[in-house]
């Protein structure tokens, strides 16, 4: 069986959890952290927060890389990927 998904481990506001998120979103996550200097636990805790309840966690992650991408995009001054209107970033 092909596995999709890739899980990783994290504490979360001092509480274990984990997430499972397809590779290419593990990749731009570590991205995300890298250019702002902070772990991936801390970017994920941050997006935590900023989350709407009725948002799962691994969503709420798949859309602030896409959001992330689309920044980016824009900054090469190239057309945006579709964005979700209701999560802020």
């Amino acid at each position: 069986m092909i596995r999709h998904l890739l899980k990783r481990s994290l504490v979360l506001s001092g509480h274990g959890t984990s997430v499972a998120l397809e590779p290419e979103f593990w990749d731009a996550l570590d991205r995300m952290a890298a250019k702002r200097g902070i772990s991936v636990a801390h970017l994920v805790e941050d997006i935590d927060r900023k989350r709407g309840a009725s948002r799962p966690l691994a969503s709420a992650l798949r859309v602030a890389a896409l959001l992330d991408a689309n920044q980016e995009r824009n900054e090469l001054g190239q057309p945006k990927v579709p964005e979700s209107p209701d999560f802020p970033g």
